[in-house]
């Protein structure tokens, strides 16, 4: 009796194999912690049931480990119990002192197991460990090169649901950039058949040409043995009286070459009896140089080219990695092209031409051998798509799967609702043996939105260089412009492969009392936010956020119970926090960017967090005032432009005249042709003179436009702010008299340039109220004794209070564009 290792306290016989030759035994744990904690959550009524496939001629007993009832049982349709990220001890003891050997086509599999002598007896032992890796797994148990034992387990997901979660994780991904989640060769596979179109990555011609490449040979021997020929006449030169019947061509040599002699017995001609000296002589035979047989020819030829170019591509991916090739995977891969090569050079082929022109023929389509070798051939030129289980193809792991499924998402929520500019704009790197997202070229996709006309830019992996510390490269970065706006506003949106379960009596159960993101990944996201800056415009100038959020995307379904996460509230108080993020599971994501996009840049900047102190000083920058007098004639308006001065009667200023930093002129049509607001300086000084007060400016600045009056005017002056001043086009947009009225005033501005203010009096001085804003069809009227916003088109009328217009001021921006959308 051999006494084995045991395992950890956990770990039970999950299978046990017994053949004639040998006992088998896997052991682990029988369950996964999150994968409990996820059925938990999720309040399963049902459950996954796990494949487990055991083929050889001499098993004689299977048992798989029953996790409900505790023990093994030879049903081998059962719950899960091999999952990700799982340890897995495998034990193969012989029964007759045999040298057995484990095979796996992962040579890192094949090293973890190894001979052990215990009592004599040369014991297969090691652990199989599984990382992010889904789907099938088979091993071989052989004696001396021939198999006796196929094991296939099926490793599950545990922080996914593997039907309605994983699976359209891959094809949701294959469909938007084909065979990007294959891989090479892994420890897990997925089934897959073939596709019928698509540009098939070397992965997957290696799964192809392996499991068709005898069948192929056969076909070739088939063909050799009976070739399509045809029956091709030749003329050849013979003596005269070595000529048969004649034919046409027979016939015009005679006449035009050959010479005539009189002899005893030959052809009577005008009383004589003649023979040709020579002539030429019709010849039937067989010719195997078709365009069929060089078709084939050329189906060898390219196998082989494709087959060295797999080749050649491993040599170098192992001398990049300095790790040695697969010896097993070299030699089967170069036994294939010496067997192409072979054929190629043997004499029947050798006499075959090169193919010069392409081929529409029946005989490849029906022939025997023909028919089958172009099937092959085309099969093996084809793409894969993940579906059946004929065909063993590796995907990548979950992690890498689940960050390209988030940007490829986003894509497409953008793409739903926004204008794509681009359409070239996702780099895949197909120089490898499988394709990838090209991380060296920048990936990126841009959009518009078709009304604003602000641009929208998602970006993978942005490399942010020149920082004061590090270079960060978040996974995905969206940027947003917004009109008035020199700068964009940038999001950090990481996909993390990770939840906490909140698993009872944990500190993050206690602290968030549901599952959630990780603590670590969301404190990466204040790194991003805190890294990514930049240096303002003024020389040596402090540096500036350019990161207003980060946000983890991390695979949970339950978004209702999600909302009271207080990692999600955190959003909405720091910018900071986690987004569910999965196929079944997208509206949280698709609701906050479409927010993120329709908030005025006002919203976003009060939402940031800013250094303790700076708020005063940011907030009296942007409320800098500005009176606004009128100029009535000329020799004022010169006396004043070349004085660098303006006057104005004390009696005729009221309170808060004081608090003016800038002073513009507002010049009448009595002036010039310049009717409007043209010219603005900063105060230097102000004195008093003769029952005037003269405001003394250090140099008079033109503003960005001429600012019209459109039916209104300035009877003295009027007070307005230094913002307001730079964007307006049009007079009454500088009367502004609370917030609401300017939020109502720059939402608008975001849609149209043209935007009408109808006042309740004509001269902006004593003007009391904003009576409409209208744009095209839209008339917005604010009813500050209601405390109520009326936005309305023709008959259609929408009611809101005012107080979502001062706190949530995207949700009635996006009132308006429903209503543009709709017109």
């Amino acid at each position: 009796m051999v006494s084995l290792p045991s395992g950890s306290r956990d770990d039970v016989e999950l299978a046990k194999i017994d053949a004639t030759d040998f006992s088998l035994v896997i052991k682990g744990k029988p369950y996964h912690h999150r994968y409990e904690g996820l059925k938990q959550y999720r309040k399963m009524d049902y459950h996954d049931v796990m494949e487990f496939d055991v083929t050889g001629s001499s098993v004689e007993a299977v048992q798989v480990y029953d996790i409900e009832h505790g023990e093994l049982t030879v049903e081998q349709k059962v719950r899960p119990i091999f999952f990700e990220n799982g340890i897995y001890q495998l034990i193969v003891v012989p029964k007759q002192n045999q040298q057995l050997e484990f095979y796996h086509e992962y040579p890192m599999f094949r090293e973890a197991i190894s001979k052990v002598e215990l009592a004599g007896i040369p014991v297969l032992m090691g652990n199989l460990q599984f990382q992010n890796e889904v789907g099938y797994s088979t091993f071989e148990i052989r004696n001396e090169g021939r198999k006796l034992l196929e094991v296939t387990l099926e490793i599950f997901p545990a922080k996914l649901d593997y039907q309605n979660d994983y699976k359209r994780l891959l094809n949701e991904v294959n469909d938007e950039i084909y065979n990007l989640a294959f891989h090479f060769i892994r420890k897990t596979y997925l089934g897959a058949r073939i596709k019928l179109d698509g540009n098939p990555s070397r992965a997957e011609f290696y799964r192809l040409i392996t499991e068709h490449f005898q069948q192929f040979i056969q076909t070739i021997n088939r063909i050799e043995q009976q070739p399509h020929h045809k029956l091709e006449t030749t003329y050849v030169k013979v003596r005269g009286d070595q000529l048969s019947k004649p034919d046409t061509n027979t016939k015009k040599y005679l006449q035009k070459k050959s010479q005539f002699v009189d002899v005893t017995h030959g052809i009577p001609i005008h009383g004589r009896t003649l023979m040709p000296l020579e002539g030429i002589k019709a010849k039937k035979e067989l010719v195997y140089d078709t365009l069929e047989n060089r078709y084939v020819k050329w189906m060898m030829q390219r196998l082989d080219d494709k087959l060295a170019d797999l080749i050649s591509t491993l040599n170098n991916q192992n001398k990049r990695w300095k790790i040695e090739p697969d010896s097993e995977l070299m030699e089967r891969l170069s036994k294939m092209k010496e067997t192409l090569e072979s054929r190629r050079k043997n004499h029947f082929w050798r006499k075959i031409g090169r193919l010069d022109r392409s081929v529409m023929s029946l005989v490849l389509q029906m022939a025997p051998g023909y028919r089958e070798a172009f099937q092959i051939f085309i099969i093996v030129s084809k793409g894969l798509m993940l579906q059946s289980r004929f065909y063993q193809m590796s995907v990548k792991d979950v992690a890498t799967i689940y960050e390209y499924w988030t940007f490829l998402k986003l894509g497409q929520i953008l793409s739903r609702k926004y204008t794509m500019l681009s359409q070239d704009i996702i780099k895949v790197n197909r120089e490898g043996l499988f394709v990838n997202l090209d991380s060296n070229q920048k990936a990126e996709r841009k959009f518009e939105h078709p009304i604003t006309k602000e641009k929208i830019t998602l970006t993978y992996q942005k490399y942010e260089g020149g920082l004061p510390t590090i270079s960060q490269k978040p996974d995905t970065m969206l940027t947003i412009s917004k009109k008035g706006r020199d700068y964009s506003f940038n999001y950090v949106f990481d996909a993390k492969y990770r939840v906490d379960y909140a698993q009872k009596d944990s500190s993050y159960e206690n602290r968030y009392q549901y599952p959630g993101p990780l603590e670590e990944d969301i404190n990466t996201m204040h790194r991003y936010r805190d890294s990514i800056v930049a240096m303002s415009d003024m020389n040596n100038g402090p540096y500036e956020r350019t990161a207003f959020g980060a946000y983890v995307l991390f695979p949970w379904g339950d978004q209702d119970g999600y909302r009271e996460h207080p990692l999600y509230k955190s959003i909405n108080q720091v910018n900071i926090g986690g987004l569910p993020f999965l196929p079944q599971a997208t509206d949280l994501v698709e609701q906050f960017v479409e927010r993120l996009i329709e908030k005025s840049p006002e919203e976003i900047q009060r939402e940031g967090i800013l250094p303790r102190g700076i708020k005063e000083e940011w907030e009296s920058s942007l409320v800098e005032k500005v009176l606004v007098g009128t100029v009535s004639n000329v020799e004022d308006y010169n006396a004043f432009i070349q004085s660098r001065y303006f006057r104005i009667p004390v009696d005729h200023l009221n309170k808060g005249w004081q608090e003016a930093k800038y002073v513009a002129l507002y010049t009448t049509v009595d002036v010039g042709n310049r009717n409007g607001i043209a010219e603005y300086g900063e105060i230097e000084q102000i004195s008093t003179e003769g029952g005037a007060v003269r405001f003394h400016v250090k140099s008079w600045q033109p503003t960005k436009q001429l600012i019209k009056p459109v039916k209104y005017g300035i009877a003295t002056y009027m007070m307005t702010t230094l913002t307001q001043l730079n964007d307006a086009k049009e007079l009454p947009e500088l009367y502004m008299k609370n917030k609401q009225e300017t939020t109502i005033w720059r939402m608008l501005r975001r849609i149209s340039d043209r935007i009408t203010i109808r006042l309740n009096e004509q001269s902006l001085d004593v003007v009391s109220a904003v009576e409409t804003f209208s744009n095209n069809n839209i008339e917005i009227q604010l009813n500050k004794e209601e405390q109520t916003l009326s936005i309305r088109q023709g008959e259609e009328e929408r009611i809101i209070s005012s107080k979502i217009l001062t706190q949530q001021p995207s949700l009635v921006f996006k009132e308006v564009l429903s209503i543009i959308e709709k017109d």
